[in-house]
């Protein structure tokens, strides 16, 4: 009995399909291997992108020796990361020894808000009251609102893990920096190839664009942050505000987010205002904190987008949206995307613009009276 014969097209289709499943299969089973890593993977790439710059000056400085550079880096970096953390966890554990010492001598006390609370307007007399409250019988208030304490107590506590993992992250980026930075030249020849095989003889733009962008985004968004947080956490000390650092941290934590400093330092205010003796301090420390505050809507502008062959609206909208989207990763990411999608998308109209073109040709025609 004759066997009925596949027409070869027929053939050919199912052949394709089923290269193409495998193909498909091995992607997703190596996504799927290397997706634990990813995050690393990322962190480490914008890391190496943003100090190549500064890598190669030190690599110059120590007469081209690379290894001695690469350790330097690492030192530097591990300093740029350990540093703050520890004076941050100093911080905290000193105000958590203290505030402990305090409650188990029962001499833990919240100052009373002064008169002048009263007169603040919308929510002056509620916050007299409850401030009232909670200084005069801290233990009665904490015995009745037990579960909210304890709700943000856990949330608190999270926040803290949260952070000492992404402490653990950064550890782990940074020698993924070192290594990429130690083959730079591999590195580099390894993006252009990639570039080039996406989008043909516009690779060198790209690469161009997207290192610039994350350079940009480094100094005009973390910089940024970075003096706020500093100038806020100064401030802070100068007055004498309890847990300073921890305030800092907080203050740079919502700058990254594109949030005002004003909402830790507003607090801050109130309390300055409330304890201290002096109104003049208090009044130099409103002004101080206004400055810090509005520090990056004249900085801003300088610095983000700087050297990069897009408008700074869509830098900023770029990495505002990436931040919402994938968190402080979206910073790069976001702006990054962004930018090379309006260079494509300016490219695409300009194809279309070219002399001869008969699209572009017809259209004018049209127009033209």
């Amino acid at each position: 009995m004759n066997k009925p014969q596949l027409d070869s097209s027929v053939r050919i289709a199912i052949e394709i399909s089923i290269y193409l499943l495998l193909i498909f299969a091995l992607v997703a089973w190596c996504l799927q291997i290397i997706m634990p890593f990813v995050s690393f993977l990322v962190w480490g790439t914008i890391i190496s992108v943003a100090t190549h710059r500064p890598f190669l000056k030190l690599l110059a400085a120590v007469g081209q020796r690379k290894k001695l550079a690469v350790t330097i880096y690492v030192v530097i970096g591990l300093a740029v990361i350990l540093v703050p953390a520890w004076m941050f966890a100093g911080s905290l554990i000193e105000s958590g020894q203290g505030l402990k010492a305090s409650l188990d001598s029962g001499q833990f006390e919240i100052p009373p808000p002064g008169e002048s609370v009263k007169e603040w307007p919308l929510v002056g007399e509620r916050l007299y009251a409850g401030w009232k409250e909670v200084s005069s019988d801290l233990g009665e208030f904490l015995e009745r609102n037990h579960g909210q304490v304890k709700l943000i107590a856990q949330k608190v506590l999270s926040n803290l893990a949260g952070i000492g993992l992404s402490i653990v992250q950064f550890l782990a980026a940074l020698i993924i920096s070192a290594v990429l930075l130690a083959n730079d030249r591999a590195t580099v020849a390894a993006v252009h190839r990639f570039f080039r095989r996406l989008v043909g003889g516009k690779a060198e733009e790209m690469v161009t664009l997207t290192a610039a962008t994350i350079r940009s985004i480094t100094v005009g968004v973390l910089g940024i942050a970075f003096i706020q947080a500093v100038l806020g956490g100064a401030g802070m000390m100068v007055v004498g505000v309890p847990a300073a650092g921890v305030w800092a941290l907080f203050i740079l934590i919502l700058a990254i987010a594109q949030l005002p400093p004003l909402v830790v330092l507003l607090p801050a205010i109130i309390y300055v205002f409330s304890t201290g003796d002096s109104t003049v301090t208090a009044i130099l420390f409103t002004v101080w904190s206004v400055i810090v505050s509005f520090l990056d809507a004249v900085l801003k502008p300088m610095l983000l987008g700087r050297g990069v062959d897009a408008p700074m609206p869509i830098i900023l909208l770029g990495a505002i949206g990436g931040m919402i989207h994938s968190g402080i990763v979206g910073l790069f990411l976001g702006a990054v995307i962004l930018a090379l999608g309006y260079k494509l998308f300016v490219s695409w109209l300009a194809a279309g613009e070219e002399p001869g073109n008969s699209d572009s040709d017809d259209v004018q025609g049209e127009i033209a009276p």
